[in-house]
């Protein structure tokens, strides 16, 4: 899943992905304009017909040592990032009492080169940009009119109660990437400040999750710190807030409660991977739609951990120590509405039983499944994708009725196996065939037949010759493209063969 954010800004927290809902956090804040917002021309206009703007003096990149003495009072839009600075005189700030936005981003800045009045009397600047310097304090006061600050990658051990606090109109802060504590971020940090969304406290040294955050919170990034618990109440009155981070920190099951996500009503993304986890939290709200549980040491999902989290539709616990028993028949039952569910390199010896139904994507690559019986799939008719890449299934331990149900299923990815056929039954609608590093010896028409909408097979790094492809085997194969080889790197090339029809159109071939 990047986050809503000025354009200037370029070490953010890293996204997450997968889910359509992760595009609201591509989406530009639409109560903070962006700095290519500021500037950009408007929509059809030649850049030709284009004037300077005469409220905006532009000095990025001028390799300037000192602040500009020469600066309009009329200025209200000073970009001056990518320079050598490393100080900026109250005297020349304070003439520019206009300024809206000031971005310094990427300069030498410090502590001590930055007054504490500096900012005193920019009394409606609302932009303001000192990410990529070399700030140890926060500034002390920062102007009442702000709406967006960014002093991402400085390294900042302490803020006071008056850099954000008492702000009405501050929207976002972002803070990450420095070197804060919870003894640098004051009770009253925030307080005053009712109107902030989004919070970056990410790639920090923080302990544990900080009280007295603003209740206007939408989205909150607490991920690479050292957190390993949530006091309780810590996130009692953020009501609005929708995503949440804390991946990467060293939460154990101790550190949170079953209070400790029950009151965020509003919660969409909640993302626990990379920590010390070794159960599903409770308390889990209804809203949440994506939980990011990879990477923990989950041994067993209960479904009594679910109940809350009826709405979920996205579940990764990829990497985690589920084994033959940690999910068993009816742990998901209460996640009627789940879409995905991500079961990555967790040891599990066969599908899980009693998947809900209305699951559209199994993800199972890189587990010891050895066998599909007539009926593991029959509960999830609605499968449109299944990845069970890299297992131990053989041929003679799939059954030709495995994938009898799955009418809806469009890509089917067995690569990494030991089969040395294709398997039978495969479902007509099938779009992608993944069946790379298997042991195919032969591929026969029979298992294609009806495969009209198959776009994709991949077949590398197998075990087949020319020869061994049956008459007919492509005939009906209309949509076909073979991307890879199908003659591994260990078997001698061979010429074209008159059973490879290479002449029907719409079929390419590569060898």
């Amino acid at each position: 899943m990047a986050t809503l954010r000025p354009a200037w800004r370029t070490a953010d927290p890293p996204p997450r992905s997968g889910a359509s809902l992760l595009l609201l956090l591509l989406l530009p804040d639409a109560a903070s304009p962006t700095w290519g917002e500021l500037a950009a021309p408007a929509p059809g206009l030649s850049p030709a017909l284009l004037l300077p703007r005469v409220d905006t003096v532009d000095c990025d990149g001028l390799d300037l040592r000192v602040f500009r003495d020469n600066i309009t009072r009329a200025a209200q839009h000073s970009p001056c990032s990518n320079n050598q600075l490393q100080e900026l005189p109250y005297n020349e700030l304070s003439r520019l009492s206009g300024l809206r936005t000031l971005n310094l981003h990427n300069n030498l800045i410090s502590s001590e080169g930055l007054p504490d009045e500096a900012f005193e009397s920019l009394t409606q600047l609302q932009h303001l940009c000192v990410a990529h310097n070399k700030l140890s304090v926060a500034p002390q006061f920062l102007p009442r009119s702000l709406r967006v600050a960014d002093l991402a990658a400085n390294q900042v051990m302490e803020i006071f109660p008056l850099t954000f606090g008492e702000k009405p109109a501050l929207r976002s802060v972002y803070l990450h990437n420095n070197q804060l504590s919870n003894a640098g971020l004051p009770p009253d940090a925030f307080r005053g400040s009712e109107a902030i969304a989004t919070l970056s406290l990410s790639n920090n040294r923080l302990s544990y999750l900080p009280p007295n955050l603003p209740p206007s919170l939408e989205r909150l990034h607490l991920q690479n710190n050292l957190i390993s618990k949530v006091p309780r109440g810590a996130l009692s009155r953020q009501t609005q807030l929708r995503e949440l981070y804390l991946q990467h920190n060293q939460l154990t099951d101790s550190g949170l409660d079953a209070t400790t996500f029950s009151k965020l009503h509003s919660l969409e993304y909640l993302d626990l991977s990379h920590n010390q986890l070794t159960t599903v939290p409770a308390g889990l709200p209804r809203t949440l739609a994506i939980l990011h549980l990879g990477r923990n040491r989950i041994r067993q999902v209960e479904a009594a951990r679910l109940h809350g989290a009826r709405g979920l539709r996205y579940l990764l616990l990829q990497h985690n120590q589920l084994g033959s028993s940690g999910l068993p028949a009816g742990a998901l039952r209460p996640l009627r509405g789940l879409h995905t569910l991500h079961l990555y390199g967790n040891g599990l010896d066969r599908v899980p039983p009693a998947l809900p139904r209305r699951l559209r994507a199994l993800v199972l690559p890189h587990n010891h499944v050895a066998a599909l019986g007539a009926r593991d799939l029959v509960a999830t008719p609605g499968l449109t994708e299944l990845n069970l890449a890299y297992n131990r299934l053989a041929s003679a331990r799939v059954h030709h009725r495995a994938f009898r149900r799955l009418r809806a299923l469009r890509s089917l990815d067995l690569a990494g196996n030991q089969l040395t056929r294709l398997p039978m039954g495969l479902p007509t609608g099938l779009r992608t065939l993944q069946l790379q590093r298997n042991q195919l010896r032969m591929l026969e028409p029979e298992p294609l037949a009806g495969l009209d909408q198959l776009r994709e097979l991949s077949l590398a790094h197998n075990r087949l010759r020319v020869g061994d492809i049956g008459p007919g085997t492509w005939h009906e194969l209309q949509a076909l493209q073979v991307r890879h080889r199908l003659v591994s790197h260990t078997v001698p090339r061979a010429p074209p063969s008159p059973c490879l029809p290479c002449h029907v159109p719409n079929i390419l071939v590569s060898w």
